[in-house]
């Protein structure tokens, strides 16, 4: 997917998050999203992928040469955030039967799949509830990566994850990214963003 932006700004009331924000990520691009907490850096991801709508400039998303019409945008989007959160009521098994519905996994996954690559299919029908922050960010990440969308938005991905699972989450995207167009938003975490070629907007 190619995303555009611009002249994009973004403001909350009075508040000014960024301005004047021109880039486009062509269709396979990897880019880095780069800066420290409050700079704007999940604003600009959540424009991206079309959740917000910016208060100036504008945003088109184009695949295969096809514009697609922001109230479609979400179709084709998948996206790991630590502010995202999960239907918590639901088993595991459950969690991830709602999402495929909704997000198709890629060519030769299912659903036991999901829980499998996460390390978390001891716990199919445990509630997500009772799930360690590490275990949900584990499959907030299996989720989205796993997903079968042209652009895949990551923020902060290796939050309240431990070594061993920032391993597990480099290998994963590493081996799952194939063509997408990826974007990471990071406080400059190295292990985020190691796949990343461009770091072409910096929200400092």
């Amino acid at each position: 997917m190619e995303v555009a932006l611009a002249g994009i700004s973004k403001s909350f009331g009075r508040e000014v998050i960024f301005r004047d924000v021109t880039i486009t990520l062509a269709s396979g691009s990897r880019t880095a999203i780069l800066g420290p907490n409050g700079s704007g850096k999940s604003t600009l991801l959540q424009l991206i992928a079309g959740a917000l709508v910016p208060s100036a400039g504008s945003i088109d998303h184009a695949l295969n040469g096809q514009r697609i019409e922001p109230d479609e945008v979400y179709r084709q989007v998948s996206i790991a955030a630590p502010y995202l959160g999960l239907y918590e009521e639901l088993t595991l098994r459950q969690a991830i039967a709602f999402h495929t519905r909704f997000k198709p996994l890629r060519p030769g996954l299912n659903d036991d799949d999901v829980a499998r690559i996460a390390y978390l299919d001891h716990a199919l029908d445990k509630s997500v509830a009772h799930f360690s922050s590490g275990m949900k960010q584990r499959l907030k990440l299996a989720l989205a990566i796993l997903s079968h969308t042209p652009l895949l938005l990551l923020d902060e991905p290796t939050s309240n994850l431990d070594a061993e699972a920032i391993a597990w989450f480099q290998r994963l995207l590493k081996e799952h990214v194939g063509e997408r167009t990826l974007v990471v938003a990071s406080n400059r975490q190295a292990a985020e963003y190691e796949l990343c070629t461009s770091s072409g907007i910096d929200a400092t």
